[in-house]
Order: structure tokens, then sequence, then C-alpha cells
């Protein structure tokens, strides 16, 4: 898989007893009845079904969060930033990586789903490389991206995405006083797989969680393959090393649970088992984070998903002396 890759779970993954927010749309467009019980796993959404990608507000906040050299991390504001961010996706997930797209997907060539029209999206821009089209004035490089979802967006419109392959709700109930945000498919272009990159990255989240009072992150994260015995080692280290407190544990869905600890604790060796998880995990380790009950196999994206849970109060004092209590470290 690629070093920075954390896409969260398709809406086509979802449990067919749940009503997916495609089945919502269709209520909502008056183009069938749409009720739990009816399976539309699967089914490719007409793009009039999506809601349409507005101009993002922000809240008060700059847009430009960041800068390291020719780098900026910046948040979407126009629909065309949007789709420049569903391409890089796309070139990433389904060119590079092993993922199939659906007919919608590859006939645009964007990683599009209903979700990408309520969150915000950082981007990662090289100004020092441009992209040009004909007719068109050459414009900075889109090299990187995250999709944010906050809390109170999450209740207005789908939920959470990660809901599509973990029950998270005993985990918001638990911690119902805070305010949680959703980090999920992210990546970045393979040549700018760097420390400065994810450093930028990291960066904007941390602006972004500041200005909006974040009080914990949660996603789900991606490990290469679909077969859990190859993944032994990684799996059974997150489960026995890396576990969540009850408090914020999330559990795969009964009917996609595929057991972690599928070595004993004795059995895994931390050092090895460190070296074969992916650099966003083990970001995700160094920062503090936490790890589900449970992992999920999704077969179109071919990967093995993990839930992932980071309260703030958890994140290492160091890395926040790093960027600044104020995220002044690479402030624009």
């Amino acid at each position: 898989m690629a070093p920075f890759l954390s896409r969260g779970p398709l809406p086509a993954g979802r449990d067919a007893r749940v009503p997916t927010p495609f089945a919502r749309l269709m209520q909502r467009a008056g183009s069938g009845e749409a009720r739990p019980g009816i399976d539309l796993r699967g089914v490719v959404a007409p793009a009039r079904l999506f809601p349409p990608l507005m101009r993002r507000p922000t809240h008060g906040l700059d847009p430009v969060l960041g800068r390291i050299g020719s780098l900026e991390v910046r948040l979407a504001t126009r629909p065309k930033d949007i789709r420049r961010a569903q391409r890089l996706r796309y070139r990433v997930f389904y060119e590079e990586m092993s993922a199939v797209p659906s007919g919608l997907a590859a006939l645009k060539r964007r990683d599009i789903d209903e979700y990408d029209a309520v969150c915000d999206h950082l981007l990662v821009i090289d100004h020092a490389a441009t992209e040009a089209k004909p007719f068109r004035k050459p414009r900075p490089k889109v090299v990187g991206t995250y999709r944010l979802l906050r809390q109170d967006q999450a209740d207005r419109h789908f939920g959470f995405y990660t809901a599509g392959e973990f029950d998270i709700a005993p985990v918001l109930e638990a911690n119902r006083d805070l305010r949680f945000l959703e980090l999920g498919r992210s990546c970045v272009l393979k040549p700018y797989r760097t420390k400065r990159t994810v450093e930028l990255l990291w960066h904007g989240i941390w602006t972004y969680v500041l200005h909006h009072r974040i009080d914990a992150m949660l996603g789900c994260a991606s490990l290469d393959g679909t077969d859990p015995d190859r993944l032994a080692l990684p799996l059974s280290f997150l489960h026995h090393f890396a576990r969540a407190p009850e408090r914020w544990r999330a559990r795969a869905l009964p009917e996609r649970h595929v057991a972690m600890d599928r070595l004993s604790r004795e059995a895994v060796d931390p050092k090895a088992a460190l070296q074969a998880l992916p650099p966003l995990i083990k970001g995700y380790l160094r920062l503090g984070a936490t790890f589900g009950d449970g992992a999920v196999v999704d077969r179109q994206f071919g990967t093995t998903d993990v839930f992932v849970v980071l309260p703030v109060a958890a994140i290492a004092p160091r890395y926040i002396g790093h960027f600044g209590a104020g995220a002044e470290r690479h402030a624009a």
C-alpha cells in the first residue's frame, strides 16, 4: 500500500440492513423507497444524487494553514479544489494501488462519494511544480490531501464514514460531551511521501483541531492486503500492545469482524511488528493513538482496515511542543 494512506470504508461496504447515505439520497430524490433490509451494496449512485459540491466556509480560519519551503497546506474552499483532491485520490487509490473503481469513478477519473460535499478537505500544494491543461493557466500542483469530518457535520448529514465498518456508537455515547473529528481519505503523491509533506499535513490538522476545539480524532487506517493471516504480526501487535481502553474501543461490525489476536502476546516481536506496519499507522502510534477490536477486510480496495482513535489529551507532549500549542511552527 501507499506509505501514506488512510481511506476509510466505502458506502458500498455498509451493512445491508442499515440504509446507506445513497439510500437516504434516493428517498430525498423521490427515486424509490429505500428501507432497512434492501441491499443497495454495489449500486453506483448517479452523479445527480450526490449533494453538489459547494464553496466551503472556513469559519473564520485562514484557508492557508502553513508552509514549508515551496509546500503549502490549505483548506479547499471551492468545488474545483475538491475535484483536484478527488483526482489525486483516484491516481493513488486506483491507478497506483489495487482499488477497483466504480463506474462513476472510472468515468470521471475521480474518487467520488457523497461525503465529499459535507467534509472539509486539506490540500498540500507544491508551488514549485505546476499542472498544465489546454487553454488554462498553469497552477500549483496538488500533491497531498486529507478529508476531515466534524461531528456536527456528521450529525446533520450521513453520520461518520467509519460507521460503515465499525460500531462507533458506544464510543460516541461514552464520550458524549466531547467533540469528535473523523480523519480519512488521505493520500500523498509518491514523490512527495517525505517527512516534510507528512509534517505539513499534521500541522494543518493540528491547526484545524485547535480552531474547532476538537477533543478527539477517529477513523480507519489500512494495511495492504486482504489475507489477515499474512498480516498476523502487525494485527496481533496492535491488539496486544496498542488496544484502546474500553471507553474508546470501537468494534468491527459483527458481520465483518476479523480477529486481530492471530498470535499470542508472547509470540509477537514488537520490533518486527513495527517494521511491518504502514508508516501512517506508526505515525498514529507515536502521537498516542490506540486501536479498536477487530479488523475489516475491504476487498474492493485490497486492504484490511483497523479503527484508530486519538484523544487530543493523549497526544504526546513532545508533538504538541513540536507544532506549538497554538500551531505556530509552520504558520503561514
